[in-house]
């Protein structure tokens, strides 16, 4: 199994890193894109739900005005303190037309009415809205509200006070289009010249249209919530939740929407609230309610006025985003692996110089490639890893050197240079097993020195180390190049030659030899002459191992040597030596004579 390299492991690991980075700041910017917009939208509704709050109070505060309007007209006092309803009157027919021209300018306006202290609150003049538009009640359809709140109360306010009643939903008998409309009633008391309050003028506001008008410019995908002062829902956009208490199931905004809580307390005047923080409280949505003061503050009234908008429709900018930035993230993340891969090819690049190196230690070609000229770590770190392996190299031809020589020494003789019997004796079984393979013969020269004991006696060992010097180098002047000269030891010297001239070449090689050593040597300034005696053995015809060649030509020599000096004999001549003198000891112990026999001479 192939363990992956160091390229691959830092390869992946800056592709991680860059991956990680890149969709790290992929999910943190698409998380703050959403906070923001999350945040924008709550400011943005924030805004809308107060100036929403303000347009309903300016409004309120509108129809208050025109209440004062109303009341502050002569013949409104006129009216309400002398006319009974019966019957023509001028001042209230001019009164009619201006109520019902403000009926026809406020189409918020159910009703507008002149109500009289007297007879028991009888309405004086009285405008309704129906589904053909308006109606002017009139005789005995005029009726008593004495007995109603927003009629003995405003009776006690002073002139030019508001009286603001509570958000309710219209029961009164009659009352046209009013009757169950979430309705909003102000008055204002009428006084006559001394000051005495002599009636009240009554408008009943549509709150559902009140709240068309105010919100007409607010987005479509907004969600409007209204709800009293004691948290009922006036507007909703589930119409099952509003009014309940029109209905005897009281649904609260506190309830639904426990963040509003304080705003009911009157401890805080807004609360914001978003599905992505506290997905709990406002699922899905973005959520702003501001509790806003209205009419006469004295009556402490006020509506917790809200305004919603989907999550969805918030963060869908956020998911286009989101989608850019996954595909921003994929692309980056295909870039840092590419830029990991030539980054960690790059660094890892003379890492790998240096381990090639390392493991090519004396390759020349190897050395080429590392990166010395840098001036970073890895830099000392190539030109500390080139010193050292100087001086492993250095070490090491020192120590093959050594290691030459020492091998030379143990295969060579020291004082010639010549191999030894131990390189000669492998050489001569290498050539045996090649004469073997080819059938070829080969031979072995014997050579022994003739007067080199009387020469070292006499000069002394020193000048009989230069003679072996001299008698070395004249002998591998004699033979071939192909010929094989080793020295045994002493004065006794080995040639092996091969090949198939061997059998007729070697009496010749034995006879150059000779000659050559018979040949005056100077050595230090003197002549001598050494001569050699010589044994020839021969393969396969002598011997087919290396010792018994060896033993063969040695004893070769030695009848040569006793045969007299300076002449050199073949093995199988001295065994046929040897076997005529076995014969004649055999005849003369027989009696019989040698007459056909003959000695056997060394060839000179």
């Amino acid at each position: 199994m192939i363990r992956p390299g160091l390229t691959f492991k830092l390869s992946v690991l800056l592709a991680c890193i860059g991956v990680l980075a890149s969709g790290a700041t992929g999910y943190y910017a698409y998380r703050a894109n959403r906070t923001m917009l999350v945040n924008e939208a709550e400011r943005s509704l924030l805004m809308s739900t107060e100036l929403l709050g303000q347009r309903f109070s300016t409004s309120i505060d509108d129809v208050g005005a025109d209440a004062l309007v109303l009341a502050s007209m002569p013949s409104t006092a006129e009216v309400a303190q002398t006319d009974d309803g019966a019957g023509p009157n001028a001042a209230r027919e001019r009164l009619a037309q201006v109520y019902s021209s403000f009926m026809v300018h406020h189409p918020e306006y159910l009703q507008v009415r002149l109500i009289s202290r007297q007879h028991y609150g009888l309405e004086l003049v009285r405008f309704d809205r129906d589904a053909d538009g308006l109606v002017r009640v009139e005789g005995d359809k005029l009726q008593e509200k004495g007995q109603f709140a927003y009629v003995f109360d405003t009776l006690t306010f002073s002139p030019g006070r508001i009286y603001t009643s509570p958000i309710t939903v219209n029961h009164e008998y009659g009352s046209h289009a009013a009757q169950g409309k979430p309705t909003l009633r102000l008055g204002t008391p009428v006084s006559n010249g001394n000051g005495a309050v002599v009636g009240v003028i009554v408008i009943d506001i549509d709150l559902a249209g009140l709240f068309r008008r105010v919100q007409s410019d607010l987005p479509s995908d907004y969600e409007v919530y209204l709800a009293n002062e004691w948290g009922d829902f006036l507007v909703n956009p589930d119409a099952s939740k509003t009014f309940g208490f029109d209905r005897g199931r009281r649904v609260l905004m506190q309830d639904s929407f426990s963040v509003t809580k304080p705003l009911f307390e009157q401890t805080q005047s807004e609360v914001l609230v978003n599905g992505l923080a506290r997905p709990h409280q406002a699922a899905g949505q973005v959520l702003a309610f501001v509790r806003r003061p209205f009419g006469d503050l004295e009556g402490n009234r006020f509506i917790v006025l809200g305004l919603a908008k989907p999550l969805d429709d918030v963060l869908s900018g956020a998911n286009l985003l989101g989608d850019r930035i996954v595909r921003m993230v994929l692309i980056f993340s295909v870039l840092a692996l590419f830029l990991a891969v030539l980054f960690a090819r790059a660094l890892t690049k003379p890492l790998h110089s240096l381990a090639y190196a390392a493991t090519h230690l004396f390759a020349e070609h190897a050395m080429e490639t590392l990166p010395l000229k840098r001036t970073d770590e890895i830099g000392v770190l190539a030109r500390c890893f080139d010193r050292l392996r100087r001086e492993i190299k250095a070490q090491m031809d020192a120590l093959h050197a050594k290691q030459r020589e020492l091998v030379h020494l143990a295969t060579h003789d020291v004082l010639t240079g010549l191999p030894n019997r131990v390189l000669f004796m492998e050489k001569l079984e290498n050539s045996i097993d090649e004469a073997t393979r080819r059938e070829e013969g080969l031979a072995v020269l014997f050579v022994d020195l003739d007067r080199f004991k009387q020469i070292n006696d006499q000069f002394g060992h020193a000048v009989g180390d230069k003679v072996l010097v001299a008698v070395a180098r004249r002998l591998k002047q004699v033979l071939c190049s192909a010929d094989v000269v080793a020295r045994l030891g002493g004065d006794e010297f080995i040639v092996l030659i091969e090949g198939p001239r061997s059998a007729e070449a070697a009496p010749a090689i034995a006879s150059r030899i000779m000659a050559a050593l018979n040949e005056e040597l100077q050595v230090d300034g003197q002549g001598m002459t050494v001569g050699a005696s010589i044994g020839i053995s021969q393969f396969p015809d002598d011997s087919g191992t290396a010792e018994e060649l060896l033993l063969n030509a040695d004893a070769a020599m030695y009848a040569a040597k006793s045969g007299g000096r300076c002449a050199y004999m073949r093995y199988h001549d001295v065994l046929d030596m040897r076997r005529r003198e076995q014969f004649e000891q055999a005849h003369a112990a027989a009696g019989i004579g040698a007459t056909e026999g003959h000695e056997a001479e060394p060839t000179a």
